[in-house]
C-alpha cells in the first residue's frame, strides 16, 4: 500500500482539556473496558472492543454500533506506547487507507490534563472532515465519562 503524504489538508489536530488528571485520560485510551464505555461518536452508538492487545506491535479493533444497526469497524497497531505522555497507532476506518494517529497527554495541574490528537494521511478532505466530527463526538463522550 503506498504511503499517503501528510499535509494540512489531510490531516487532522484536536485539543482538549480534561478535568482529570491526566494518568486516568490515559487509561482511558488503554483499558479495554473503559473504552468500551466512550469510544463512539455519539450516546445513539455501542462501542464493542473484541481485540486488545496494548503493547507496542499490539493489534486492536474497535467496533462502533449504531442502534439503527450500521457498524463502523476500526483496527489498527500499536506503534509506540510511552505512558502516560503519548501514544501512537495506525487506523483503518472501515477498510479505508491506513492513517496515523497520535496522542499527547500533558499534565496541567492535579485535576487538569490536556491531550492532544493528531490524525495523520487521512485520504482525503472529506474523509479528515468526517474524522473530525467522530473524533469530536467521542472526546465529549470521553469527557462526559471523565466528570462522573
Amino acid at each position: 500500500m503506498a504511503k499517503a503524504q501528510t499535509s494540512p489538508e489531510t490531516t487532522l489536530q484536536l485539543k482538549r482539556t480534561f478535568a482529570a488528571p491526566r494518568d486516568r485520560v490515559f487509561r482511558a485510551w488503554t483499558d479495554a473496558n473503559i473504552l468500551a464505555q466512550w469510544f463512539a461518536p455519539s450516546p445513539e452508538y455501542v462501542a464493542v472492543v473484541p481485540e486488545f492487545e496494548f503493547r507496542v506491535g499490539g493489534r486492536y479493533r474497535f467496533e462502533m454500533r449504531h442502534k439503527g444497526g450500521n457498524v463502523h469497524r476500526v483496527t489498527g497497531v500499536y506503534r509506540e506506547i510511552d505512558a502516560p505522555e503519548k501514544l501512537v497507532f495506525t487506523w483503518e476506518f472501515d477498510q479505508v487507507q491506513e492513517s496515523v494517529v497520535t496522542i499527547e497527554f500533558r499534565e496541567l495541574g492535579p485535576s487538569s490534563a490536556e491531550m492532544i490528537l493528531t490524525h495523520e494521511n487521512l485520504p482525503s478532505t472529506e474523509e479528515r472532515d468526517k474524522h473530525c466530527y467522530g473524533w469530536n463526538g467521542c472526546l465529549n463522550q470521553l469527557d462526559a465519562l471523565l466528570a462522573k
